[in-house]
């Protein structure tokens, strides 16, 4: 099949008690895991880029590789979304390009601007079959060009979303209830150690997540920041010559239990960044010889499958929903 918007795999999703995966994508290694993942699984999936992989990888080249990934996966039903659009410009661009959904992300704006922009890029989008994603609140940390000084972070206000939502006419809503950007989503002050010296994070604002719900019912919540960075991937990335302290993610059983609410597509990208870097350094430091891509990019892509695979399965609950 082609590619498809959101609104069908949402519908599926909000009815099943599950979630679809929106992965981040920037080479060819990344999209076929994922993909590759999704095709055995037979799970739907959304493919995303950034304002900063479009930069990095180039737009007609993501788009070809994309195209490769639907023709090798014909079965599966793949969306292919812009993430943190920050203007109307680049929204038009992506949509004039091929994408089937765009993300406009104004939630550092005042309300009515986030409204105004908003509802440019919805005006535009839906004329030419195309889905946006909108947010309101603002999650910390560091996403590519996305970033949220400590402190600076709020929380969605439920009042305010019917009137948003009614007045943008956009398909889905990021909401912000404590997940945050990057592999240190959390300062450690803000956290608890368990027995094991272990950092652990403090719980999703659930009664925000609850509240959105039911002042939007039947309609589709988004999760930003959802990496889990899982913590055998930074031991790795430590033992092998890296340096990544106190890095920490949102667990994973507050993940599945957003899922099986209103919460129908969790963003996921620091996740796969530690699983390729950790097998990379790993390969290389076991195989000093080895200056070849194909050998330390080809476990790195298996490890993206892996990741991916589990999240399907583990997280998202979006295996066998095709």
């Amino acid at each position: 099949m082609p590619l498809v918007t959101t609104t069908e795999m949402f519908k599926k999703a909000y009815d099943g008690g599950y979630a679809v995966g929106a992965f981040n994508v920037n080479n060819m290694e990344i999209v076929q895991g994922i993909t590759e993942a999704a095709g055995e699984l037979r799970s739907p999936v959304i493919l995303q880029v950034s304002k900063g992989a479009r930069a990095y990888a180039n737009h007609n080249y993501l788009m070809k590789m994309v195209e490769a990934a639907v023709l090798e996966n014909p079965e599966i039903p793949i969306a292919l979304h812009l993430d943190h659009g920050d203007s109307f410009e680049l929204c038009k661009s992506c949509i004039d390009g091929g994408f089937t959904s765009v993300m406009i992300d104004m939630s550092s704006k005042p309300f009515e601007e986030n409204i105004a922009i908003t509802r440019q890029v919805v005006e535009y989008a839906h004329a030419h079959g195309v889905v946006v994603e909108a947010e309101l609140g603002t999650l910390e940390g560091v996403e590519d060009e996305v970033v949220v000084e400590a402190g600076q972070a709020s929380y969605t206000r439920p009042e305010e979303v019917e009137e948003f939502v009614t007045r943008t006419g956009c398909d889905s809503l990021a909401i912000a209830i404590g997940t945050s950007h990057g592999a240190y989503k959390f300062r450690p002050e803000q956290c608890t150690r368990n027995e094991k010296g272990i950092l652990v994070p403090p719980p999703l604002r659930f009664d925000v997540l609850e509240e959105v719900s039911k002042r939007l019912p039947g309609f589709p919540i988004v999760l930003h920041g959802s990496s889990s960075v899982p913590q055998e991937f930074v031991a790795m990335v430590n033992e092998y010559g890296g340096n990544m302290p106190d890095a920490i993610g949102i667990p994973e059983e507050q993940l599945r239990k957003a899922a099986t609410l209103s919460v129908c597509k969790i963003n996921i990208d620091s996740d796969i960044r530690l699983a390729m870097t950790a097998h990379v350094r790993k390969h290389l430091a076991e195989n000093p010889s080895h200056f070849d891509p194909r050998q330390y990019l080809k476990p790195a892509r298996q490890a993206v499958k892996d990741m991916v695979a589990h999240k399907m399965v583990h997280v998202l609950g979006s295996n066998d929903k095709i």
